[in-house]
């Protein structure tokens, strides 16, 4: 706890002397991610704001850059600008920008008004579309709302379990006195997954996006999912963020650099943007491998220590750099790896340490008003003499992404898709001890497959009206893993120490080991009866292949609502 403590002292012992209106980002999985995105592809250019290549968006800096105001005529402006032009923008766009402004009022400029719901709900509740409760002064802003997602799904291959999902809760965010921003929500969840799902969780025991769970009637789960952050700016460029949460670093559906596909986390981010540059540190403490703890026991931590800049080096092309190390001292922080600029590499050698150190790249260009190309590539190990021996070296752990986004397919309005392609050496992301593997909570902090793997995935948007969204995602991986009779280690596994099974340096190709085949594909259909009210129907379609074993079907039907929460779906 000494990175905790002396982490939250100096951030509370700094509050006084910050003064500038603070914004917090949006909830994991918003559907405002991919409205952003969307428009920064149709400008052509990637923004000058530098701030779309790591997640969670900043409420304040999407609604700034896409140009929200409450113009003369008392209307919200559903133009978005590039260059001081004006694109031209759907039906279904201009829907999208106003739902936006509205659920991000506290950011439009002019008077907000506009926003005001006709007729509020016992005076008090309501008073915009957008929140339960919300209350706007000079120096002061609060919403509040409540968070619901239920579902019931049908599995058709095992009628003996009620498959279900049960979320409801409370968020609240705000801003004090034009100096700190703040969320919070927690939500209780009991849910029972398909079967895969509880394979996943009897397995790693841990629950997918989840941390200390508690089992439910046999085969469910129980558990909490509680977030909160503050924010608030040290000098004109220097953001702070500090809270309990996720983050994600790149521009795919999947990053091989940091997911947000484990659980939440407690951390510190420091994010200086100037210029052309934006610059991020990131510290993070961790759960290390162990047990679903159901004991009053402590939680064995580990930390990881993260840099990344984003430079824009065209109007077209952001490229990225990336280093992070993964340690772990007997619940203390290694205060040597919390120097902002330096190569991790460096401090490193001068500890002495073993510690898990990864460096990498990110880009994305965007062009003809359509189209994205993006990627990500990923060094955990490098030794030039080893590779040029045999690039089957055990050491060579790399990971490729690469990928594309084309925005209204063949010209139809709001039809988007997107392609990506995924594949990670034998070991990457594992380590010698089982300490600083790249993992939080028994779960990848990167790629849920962990390691040895190439993936293809295919995802659609279709939009045809403001109020109903079409999605179908289809996912193909391959991926050699260990056999259990032979006890060989294929390193597919990150939690597996790289020296357990493993008996010669070379001979680990991708994929070698007992080659598995999955393929994931789903349907979803989501209407917006009201603000922020979803019901959802959807069907997923599994097959999992391991060696000559049967093959593992999975058909799931779901009908559900939802309210203020982003849809949980298992790709994986």
């Amino acid at each position: 706890m000494q990175f905790t403590k002396r982490s939250v002292w100096f951030l509370c012992s700094m509050l006084p002397f910050f003064a500038a209106t603070q914004s917090v980002p949006f909830m994991q999985g918003s559907r405002y991610l991919h409205v952003t995105d969307r428009l920064e592809i149709k400008t052509g250019t990637v923004s000058d704001l530098n701030f779309t290549g790591t997640r969670p968006y900043d409420r304040r800096y999407v609604v700034e850059y896409l140009g929200g105001k409450v113009d003369s005529m008392r209307s919200v402006t559903p133009l978005f600008y590039s260059r001081d032009t004006a694109l031209r923008l759907s039906t279904t766009d201009t829907y999208n920008l106003n739902s936006l402004y509205l659920n991000n009022q506290e950011w439009v400029q002019g008077d907000r008004s506009v926003f005001a719901s006709k007729k509020p709900l016992l005076r008090n509740f309501y008073t915009t579309p957008a929140h339960l409760l919300a209350h706007y002064v000079e120096d002061f802003f609060i919403a509040v709302d409540p968070l619901l997602q239920y579902r019931q799904s049908a599995e058709l291959n095992n009628t003996g379990q009620n498959i279900f999902l049960n979320q409801r809760g409370l968020a609240v965010r705000g801003a004090i006195g034009g100096k700190v921003g703040f969320a919070a929500s927690a939500m209780d969840v009991q849910e029972r997954g398909p079967l895969f799902f509880q394979d996943w969780v009897d397995s790693l025991q841990a629950v997918p996006g989840g941390n200390f769970y508690k089992v439910f009637k046999k085969t469910g789960v129980d558990y909490i999912d509680a977030r909160g952050s503050f924010t608030f700016r040290a000098a004109k460029y220097i953001n702070f963020h500090a809270g309990y949460d996720r983050n994600f670093i790149g521009n795919g559906y999947r990053s091989l650099l940091l997911s947000d596909f484990a659980g939440n986390n407690l951390f510190v981010k420091i994010n200086t943007r100037l210029w052309k540059f934006n610059y991020q540190n990131l510290f993070m403490e961790l759960h290390a491998g162990a047990a679903n703890n159901n004991t009053n026991n402590l939680v064995p931590r580990k930390y990881l220590t993260m840099h990344h800049l984003g430079m824009n080096l065209t109007p077209w092309l952001n490229v990225g750099l990336f280093e992070a190390v993964v340690f772990g001292r007997k619940d203390r922080f290694e205060f040597g790896y919390m120097n902002p600029i330096i190569f991790f590499r460096s401090i490193e050698g001068n500890l002495g340490s073993r510690d898990n150190a990864l460096v990498g790249t990110d880009f994305k260009a965007n062009f003809l008003q359509s189209f994205q190309v993006y990627g990500q590539l990923l060094l955990d190990e490098l030794n030039i003499s080893k590779l040029r021996q045999d690039r089957s070296w055990w050491g060579n752990k790399t990971g490729l992404q690469l990928g594309m986004k084309y925005i209204d397919v063949a010209n139809i309005s709001n039809l988007d898709a997107q392609v990506e392609w995924n594949r990670v050496r034998p070991f990457t992301y594992g380590h010698f001890d089982s300490v600083s593997n790249y993992s939080h909570y028994n779960q990848p902090l990167a790629h849920p497959l962990g390691a040895n793997f190439n993936e293809w995935l295919v995802v659609l948007r279709y939009q045809p009206t403001g109020r109903l969204n079409l999605s179908a995602r289809l996912i193909y991986w391959k991926q050699g893993q260990d056999s259990s009779s032979t006890g060989r280690n294929s390193g597919s596994n990150i939690f597996r120490l790289s020296g357990d099974g493993r008996n010669s340096e070379f001979g680990y190709n991708l994929l070698n080991g007992q080659l598995a085949t999955g393929v994931n594909a789903a349907a979803l259909a989501s209407y917006e009866i009201k603000n922020n009210i979803f019901i959802d129907g959807h069907v997923l379609l599994r097959r999992f292949l391991k060696g000559a074993a049967p093959a593992q079907t999975t058909t799931l039907i779901s009908l559900g609502v939802r309210m203020n929460l982003w849809y949980r779906d298992y790709d994986y």
